[in-house]
């Protein structure tokens, strides 16, 4: 018989909140009012895919950020650099596999992509490790020293990265079978987006398979909504810590791979230039909340193609237009942790 320990008996009695599905509608309702506005069906399925594909990879990159937000309170502004560091070590990786990546067989370019994939999250997953214990444990608890010295981990990251790889873009190309369209009708959806949608639910499905059926996933959640409790209940807070930060910088890494594949060129300035959207959507989802992260990812991916195709010159004002449009509703964003 397993044994019951009180401080199981007390995570497992935190209170069970009624899931608030209004969020859920934004996102038929900004697809339903972009459809007479595409002017025809197969264009609008065009830049539905488009947008459910960056918002999926928007997401794997910022889940991991609004986590250690929530658990450890910390705004990380040096994220970018573990997006460009999986960017550049997928340029290395499959650089040296063009046999594969060039191969017609979809095994083949898988069997090239996975292992970048791979060395992107282990590598970069090392360096947040790295970066937690001597860049941001110094300096928790004290707001303004973590926003200037993750900035400034961010520029000497950046530079290292220059020194490694060199200051100048480096292409990315799909491999073969990930290039070209698939037609569903008269709509036609590129290879690599459907890929990206269905790594992107593999992730969330992991990640709320983790949050909602482990106890790592009831620790994680009760701490990012009462530190205290957990640690007065006798668990390490500080492991969970080191854990969501590592595991949110392998998944920055692995962003940065798809997010090359996507632009299919890397530069080192792409994760600076990837944070402004992240902070959008963890600022719409709720700071701290997944789930609020999913939904903010999809509507900024959905926006920004809706509005990239009927008004270019506004498509970079359209998400900070949403932003302000969802705290005009929810100031504390779509889903706030403390109301779960």
């Amino acid at each position: 018989m397993n044994a019951v320990t009180p401080s199981t008996l007390a995570l497992d009695a935190l209170p069970t909140v009624r899931p608030d599905r209004i969020p859920l509608l934004l996102l038929p309702v900004l697809a339903l009012v972009a459809i007479p506005l595409t002017g025809s069906f197969s264009t609008w399925v065009t830049l539905t895919f488009a947008g459910l594909a960056m918002g999926m990879i928007i997401f794997i990159i910022a889940s991991g950020l609004t986590l250690v937000f929530g658990l450890m309170d910390v705004l990380n502004f040096g994220h970018g650099v573990f997006i460009t560091l999986g960017a550049f070590l997928a340029t290395s990786v499959l650089g040296r596999m063009t046999g594969w990546t060039e191969s017609e067989s979809l095994a083949r370019n898988l069997l090239a992509v996975l292992p970048a994939m791979a060395a992107a999250m282990a590598v970069a997953g090392g360096v947040g490790l790295a970066f937690e214990r001597l860049i941001i444990r110094p300096v928790y608890g004290q707001p303004l020293k973590q926003i200037m010295i993750t900035m400034g981990g961010m520029i000497v990251g950046v530079e290292l990265i220059k020194v490694i790889w060199g200051a100048q873009a480096i292409p990315l190309p799909l491999p073969v079978a990930f290039r070209g369209s698939l037609l569903f009708g008269e709509a036609a959806v590129e290879k690599y987006r459907l890929i990206s949608v269905v790594i992107g639910l593999c992730v969330f499905a992991v990640m709320f398979w983790v949050l909602s059926r482990t106890k790592v996933g009831l620790l994680i959640r009760a701490g990012v909504q009462d530190r205290e409790m957990v640690e007065s209940l006798g668990y390490r807070i500080g492991r969970l810590f080191i854990g969501v930060f590592v595991a949110g910088s392998a998944l920055a890494g692995l962003g940065g791979v798809m997010w090359g594949l996507y632009q299919q060129t890397v530069t080192p300035e792409m994760g600076g230039q990837i944070n402004v959207l992240l902070f959008i959507v963890i600022i719409i989802g709720g700071m701290g909340s997944v789930g609020g992260c999913f939904i903010g990812s999809l509507l900024v991916g959905l926006m920004a193609n809706y509005a990239g195709f009927l008004a270019p010159k506004v498509a970079l004002f359209s998400n900070i237009l949403l932003m302000v449009i969802v705290l005009m509703w929810r100031p504390e964003g779509l889903y706030p942790v403390g109301k779960r």
